[in-house]
């Protein structure tokens, strides 16, 4: 018998907002975050476009020593925990810090080592700067998230790509439950609208070239073209429901099961059983029937090969039923956030179990015989939500599912 783990805090810093009302309103009205990049010149790339955190600013969240030596991802990181901490109403003055973990994924800021890279080639060793790895290392961001708050407990990173942010949130659960901590900060943080990111992605043809940012991503639609990079961080307060009851606190959701899989098939083309395989897994590591999930959260990246096999997934999971299940892609709004996407969308979906209203999948207007499902076109539904699917697929085959469900 597991130990139920339950969330009681949320942070989001986004494309479409600094909070998670922000994010959230602007997920149910629809509106995009994507425009044209104005971080570095494009002047001489085939892609324009991204999903860019605006107006933020670090020193709302740290003292500036630690803005200063800390990079852009680990910025965000800080700002969605001290988000999701007064969420949860978690009072560290009372709390064991050595029962607190930390489990936040990213690819930390590899990019920088482009310009180090040119700082060494033509200033020599001496002018690097001292506190590069410290910036780079994607086991950093926790580091410095358990530093900033006095956190204690099991801390550390992991990256299985695009499957990274929902991978953290149920490594965490293990964590919670195997009784490692009573509490976990987990979640994901990625900067990856950057030079390299763009220029490498859309080298190999994953990125959309639409000129039009409104009409970049569109998951699941006919005339989708690739994904759109967008940056940010998701945060939750998971910890053990005898925790949380001894708080007192409100319970936001039951983070119930995860599954993972691996497709084995292909660095960059997906495996339709093998994703099947990880949803079927969340499922029985949740105890849920098929039957019981009521919306299915999609990886929904807007590339030809990913929303087929995810559609065709669903079929295998659940059948005919698959047809009845509304799927939304919250991409089409927030752009791909890279190792932060599952867990900015689990956010999201926590905030549909809450709400009961379900974000629509924007730019949905041709639809495409591989992908024949109930996409929630446009417009946000408004429907009860008990179980919650969440999905998340990294490049290279990583699969892993989320099941969340209301808390009773």
């Amino acid at each position: 018998m597991h130990r139920r783990v339950v969330i009681t805090g949320l942070g989001a810093i986004t494309p479409i907002g600094l909070t998670v009302e922000d994010y959230w309103q602007g997920l149910v009205s629809g509106r995009s975050g994507i425009g044209l990049i104005n971080g570095f010149d494009t002047s001489l790339y085939p892609v324009k476009v991204g999903a860019e955190v605006k107006d933020f600013e670090p020193t709302n969240y740290m003292h500036i020593k630690r803005a200063d030596r800390t990079a852009r991802c680990t910025h965000f990181a800080i700002a969605a925990t001290k988000m999701a901490i007064e969420s949860a109403r978690l009072d560290m003055s009372i709390e064991k810090p050595e029962r607190i973990g930390v489990e936040i994924a990213t690819s930390g800021m590899v990019w920088i080592i482009a310009e180090e890279g040119e700082v060494l080639k033509r200033r020599g060793p001496m002018r690097i700067d001292p506190l590069f790895i410290s910036k780079i290392a994607a086991s950093m961001v926790p580091a410095q998230v358990g530093l900033e708050f006095g956190l204690k407990g099991p801390n550390s990173s992991l990256n299985s790509a695009c499957a990274s942010g929902s991978d953290a949130l149920g490594a965490a659960l293990n964590f919670l439950r195997l009784g490692h901590a009573e509490v976990m900060i987990a979640g994901g943080a990625e900067a990856n609208v950057n030079p390299i990111a763009v220029a490498s992605t859309g080298r190999v043809g994953a990125l959309s070239r639409n000129s039009d940012p409104r009409k970049a991503s569109r998951p699941f639609d006919l005339n989708r073209d690739g994904f759109v990079f967008g940056e940010g961080a998701g945060i939750m307060v998971l910890e053990t429901y005898e925790h949380a009851r001894g708080r007192g606190v409100p319970i936001l959701a039951e983070l119930a099961g995860a599954g993972w899989s691996f497709d084995a098939y292909s660095e960059t083309a997906p495996d339709a059983e093998m994703q099947a395989v990880a949803m079927q897994m969340a499922l029985r590591n949740a105890d849920i029937r098929p039957e019981e999930v009521d919306y299915i959260n999609a990886h929904g990246t807007s590339t030809k090969l990913n929303d087929a096999a995810e559609t065709k997934a669903a079929k295998i999971v659940f059948g005919d039923r698959a047809y009845k299940i509304p799927i939304s892609s919250n991409k089409s709004m927030i752009g791909h956030l890279a190792c932060a996407a599952g867990a900015v969308e689990a956010v999201a979906a926590v905030m549909t179990i809450k709400e009961g209203i379900i974000p629509p999948t924007i730019n949905y207007e041709t639809p495409d015989p591989d992908c024949d499902l109930d996409y929630v076109p446009n417009k946000a539904r408004h429907q009860q939500v008990n179980t919650c699917l969440s999905n998340s697929f990294g490049m290279g085959g990583q699969n892993c599912s989320l099941i969340m469900k209301r808390f009773s």
